[in-house]
């Protein structure tokens, strides 16, 4: 690997890369290609509002200073808890990166950033059903399948 890979809190900056990680990420795990200017809007909503969530971004140190891997955390309120559940989302790493500590590396700085807040009860996500490796680099971190199942209603077309 070249360089050292830092663990960060994405800015708008970053946007543009973090886009062409969601859509390498859709079409890697769902065989979706995404419409680049829907993704990079979505992205800056996000970056731009903290009440929707936010990106942590592994970053090569090197002369390139490329982002080779994300996560995004989004919010769920619970009431049986009276605090927050952080929804990890849009995982992504680089296909170069893999396998080289970079998702753990991720996944630690949130549980860190978790943990030392009072307002955040766990971490929850969730994955393809068909993806196992992601599966068991989850249970490598220390998650567990949850009793339940997501189901959907989308609301509104794709553009």
């Amino acid at each position: 690997m070249d360089g050292h890979v830092v663990v960060r809190r994405a800015e708008v900056e970053d946007a543009d890369r973090i886009a062409e990680l969601n859509m390498l990420l859709a079409e890697e795990t769902e065989g979706k290609r995404l419409d680049r200017r829907v993704v990079v809007e979505g992205v800056k909503a996000l970056l731009e509002d903290s009440d929707k969530g936010f990106y942590i971004v592994a970053e090569r140190t090197d002369r390139t200073s490329k982002i080779v891997g994300q996560l995004m955390i989004t919010f769920e309120w619970s009431d049986w808890r009276n605090r927050y559940y952080w929804w990890v989302q849009s995982v992504y790493v680089d296909r170069e990166y893999r396998n080289r500590r970079v998702f753990s590396s991720l996944f630690k700085h949130v549980v860190e950033l978790a943990e030392s807040r009072k307002d955040v009860y766990g971490l929850k996500l969730y994955v393809e059903e068909h993806n196992e490796p992601a599966k068991k680099a989850y249970a490598a971190l220390g998650m567990r399948k949850a009793p339940y199942e997501v189901y959907e209603m989308n609301l509104k077309k794709e553009k």
